[in-house]
């Protein structure tokens, strides 16, 4: 079985997309999010980075022609978030 490498970003990375600002976002480096599709059949860690590879930015992105920042509170981090989202869409 093939080893494929999972490219996240790293935590540095991670930090400069989630301070993002919506106000002054070039809308043109965006991702819609309709654009972006999960595949069910990988394992979680790959669907996350695939999510990720798509979407760019899962901190601010375009959904229905609105830039969305999305921000966390409480001791749930994003993968976390993320990581039930993907196992959802499989139920």
């Amino acid at each position: 079985m093939e080893h494929k490498e999972l490219c996240l970003p790293t935590v540095e990375a991670m930090k400069e997309m989630q301070e993002v600002d919506i106000r002054t976002v070039d809308r043109s480096q965006l991702v819609d999010i309709k654009d972006v599709t999960v595949d069910q059949s990988l394992p979680e860690r790959e669907r996350l980075a695939d999510y990720i590879r798509q979407i760019k930015n899962p901190y601010c992105y375009i959904s229905n022609g609105v830039v969305v920042k999305v921000t966390f509170s409480g001791k749930t981090t994003l993968e976390e978030c993320l990581a039930r989202y993907c196992k959802a869409k499989l139920s």
